[in-house]
């Protein structure tokens, strides 16, 4: 099945999972060219500037010393080795998975691949999606994979903003159509990953992803639903956690928030529950979990009511300062982010809405500008009410807890103070 291939990776996608990939992979000697539909996106990285969190512009610089380079040209597939699809999987606005950007990589690859290629889908999906969805595109024309090529799913783990754990030291799914597929893969990711791991199959590895981050989902509506009536029944829940964690078995932390953000959370579920339901088969925890973590931007908001209630204020008229508007700290990704549902809801009840954010310089909320802090310590201490949204490492916490009128902390990241509440 091998061939001679001018190029040993093409990656389709170079978003916050392709680009790290890239940039691995190119690290590790591999020649990449990276495949994006932006044109935007590949002038850019071909002129050393970076679009994502992670990969600054010098890193990009490196890769284009390495080899690397960006088209929009599907053709170049024709010359690759291996092709690794990491394209975004949305849901439609009806809930339900949107594989468009999946099925038009596909699609290019169908048209462009030759015998003996390595294609690879990292894109979260349903179970079943690489063998039902992908291989009968693949194998229309006549070739068939584990015969002619080889075919595989690895679920990306990408962690935008960690420092500790990237794309090398996070071990790697893999599982393949059969055996010699798997070990392709395998043998591939080998060269740039430490650790590879071998999925039964192909199924197998797509639910491996959906399983890590439903229990992250359900865990997080669990810790949720305990901060809405912990205050009520007089319990410290971020005092609770703490000393729960100190048990070394048996129990793993969980923290509530305003919400889930982020494409993992808030979609990946839902592909599980989606695959279920056509099962004709009701998936209760992840229905019920999605239902909690949905209404913890409310739940925040009437907070702050009450909070503006004890002072003698009401929430219309009232100057409300928003600190960090991303969906997780120390990057600038608002997908999803609760940031959003919770300015709606207090813009809604009339407030004066105000945010700061170091990674953010400009932020609408239903096609209306907010109106951006340019010193978010006078700005909290002009408000009625500043509520902390994503604790960003630039944000002086102690700081802030002393300079604001009131301080609702809705991560449980501030020091006892007597101005400070936390969710």
């Amino acid at each position: 099945m091998s061939r001679s291939s001018t190029t040993d990776l093409v990656v389709v996608g170079l978003g916050y999972v392709g680009l790290p990939l890239a940039r691995s992979a190119a690290a590790a000697g591999l020649k990449v060219v990276g495949l994006d539909r932006s044109r935007q996106v590949v002038d850019g990285l071909n002129s050393g500037r970076s679009h994502v969190d992670d990969i600054t512009d010098a890193e990009v610089a490196s890769m284009l010393e390495q080899g690397f380079r960006a088209s929009d040209r599907p053709e170049e597939i024709a010359e690759a080795a291996a092709v690794v699809v990491c394209v975004p999987t949305p849901l439609t606005e009806y809930g339900s998975p949107d594989l468009g950007a999946v099925h038009a990589a596909v699609e290019d690859i169908a048209t462009h691949f030759r015998p003996g290629t390595l294609v690879v889908l990292e894109s979260t999906t349903y179970p079943g999606t690489t063998d039902e969805v992908v291989r009968p595109r693949l194998e229309a024309g006549g070739l068939k994979a584990g015969r002619d090529f080889h075919l595989a799913f690895s679920p990306e783990r990408i962690d935008p903003g960690n420092a500790s754990f990237g794309l090398e030291n996070t071990p790697k799914v893999v599982g393949g159509v059969t055996a010699d597929c798997t070990k392709a893969a395998r043998a591939l990711y080998e060269r740039f990953v430490a650790r590879v791991v071998k999925a039964k199959g192909t199924r197998e590895a797509e639910m491996a992803k959906l399983l890590e981050n439903t229990y992250r989902h359900v865990n997080i509506a669990l810790v949720n639903e305990m901060s809405m009536f912990c205050r009520e029944i007089g319990v410290d829940l971020w005092d609770a956690i703490r000393c729960a964690s100190t048990k070394p078995f048996g129990f793993a932390p969980f923290y509530p928030g305003p919400g889930v953000g982020g494409h993992c959370i808030p979609i990946d579920p839902n592909y599980l529950s989606y695959k279920v339901r056509s099962l004709g088969i009701p998936f209760r925890f992840v229905e019920l979990a999605q239902e909690i973590n949905q209404r913890m931007p409310v739940h925040v908001v009437n907070r702050a009511a009450d909070l503006l209630n004890d002072e003698g204020k009401a929430v219309r008229g009232s100057r409300v300062l928003l600190v960090g508007v991303t969906y997780k700290p120390d990057i600038s990704d608002q997908r999803e982010s609760p940031a959003l549902a919770v300015a709606e809801n207090l813009i809604a009840r009339g407030a004066d809405l105000v945010y700061f954010d170091p990674h953010v310089e400009h932020w609408t909320v239903g096609g209306e500008t907010i109106e951006r802090a340019g010193d978010y310590l006078a700005a909290a201490g002009a408000a009625d009410l500043t509520i902390l949204l994503q604790p960003h490492r630039e944000i002086d916490l102690d700081m802030l807890a002393d300079r604001a009128r009131k301080l609702f902390d809705t991560r449980g990241k501030t020091s006892d103070h007597p101005r400070v509440v936390k969710l």
